[in-house]
């Protein structure tokens, strides 16, 4: 089972069910569904969220829309998708990939540094990299840091947690990052990873019962520039290192960690420098199973 959100002019925020190239609305305010945040609350588990889905599927006809008419820059006069959940939190894991640890031992000069020990070591890099308001959906801009020379897409396949860090479903993330600033010290981190318009999420969630093997798919990022691909590069996420039980098993050590929390796996698509991000730019990341997450590239100058 596939499910977004979308906006309505008039109506706010939808609850979409992905069938074929339709998208059902299944929104059902009087049963406190507005959003997919809503499923989780009431679903807490994959399976109950899909009971809870083919319940409301079953209810009667249901408006739809094609999802390429949805699938359109964000504006309040047309109906667009939206960010597939609005999550509590969003956080990363790094160097899950042998080849981001090689590409940053050698980004820093290195022949072994502190990104091979972590590769190889028993407890994952983790870190908070965004609240729902530094998140965007398909098709919304993301931005470029002011203070960064350097900045670039880190294509990723994320997951979605529900009640006692179940695995609910999985979607794409942009882990936006100013390399450069994590460079010059890795104390920066949090600067490199956090900031406005830093993350963005989606097309849809597909529900862990429907994906059942996370480990097979190909994720292919695009780079575009003036209308032509500057960049392209793929990956396996048979070659994680780290299974995603096991990163939601470290994320919840000695921590609360809210339903709706999305984790995203780490990188193994690295953009050679020279194409650092610029205003104008567009990304795009596919996995023919969740869909493509399609960015315009804004920025490049301080916020006011």
């Amino acid at each position: 089972m596939r499910l977004v959100q979308f906006a309505v002019p008039g109506r706010g925020n939808r609850v979409g069910l992905v069938e074929g190239d339709r998208v059902l609305d299944i929104t059902a305010p009087r049963e406190g569904i507005g959003g997919v945040a809503d499923m989780l609350a009431q679903g807490g588990t994959a399976a109950g969220v899909e009971r809870l889905i083919r319940r409301l599927r079953g209810a009667g006809r249901r408006p739809s829309h094609t999802f390429a008419s949805l699938d359109r820059p964000p504006g309040s006069r047309v109906a667009h998708l939206r960010i597939p959940i609005d999550p509590p939190e969003v956080w990363g894991a790094g160097i899950t990939y042998r080849r981001s640890a090689d590409f940053y031992s050698h980004a820093t000069g290195r022949k072994k540094g502190i990104y091979d020990y972590v590769y190889e070591s028993e407890r994952p890099e983790l870190f908070f990299k965004a609240s729902a308001g530094r998140c965007v959906g398909p098709n919304a801009p993301l931005r470029v840091r002011g203070d960064s020379k350097l900045t670039a897409p880190e294509p990723e396949l994320a997951f979605i947690l529900g009640v006692r860090g179940t695995i609910v479903g999985y979607t794409l993330c942009n882990d936006l990052s100013a390399w450069d600033i994590e460079r010059e010290n890795p104390l920066f981190l949090p600067q490199s990873k956090v900031f406005a318009g830093c993350c963005a999420i989606g097309p849809m969630i597909v529900t862990a019962g429907e994906l059942r093997d996370p480990y097979q798919l190909e994720l292919t990022c695009r780079l575009w520039r003036a209308g032509q691909i500057l960049f392209e590069g793929s990956v396996k996420t048979s070659q994680l290192k780290r299974r995603c039980d096991e990163l939601a098993r470290w994320l919840l050590r000695d921590n609360v960690i809210p339903p709706g929390t999305i984790l995203s796996t780490g990188t193994g698509i690295l953009v050679p420098d020279q194409f650092a991000l610029r205003d104008g730019d567009r990304v795009e990341i596919t996995a023919p199973e969740i869909g493509t997450l399609a960015n315009p590239i804004r920025g490049g100058h301080p916020l006011s």
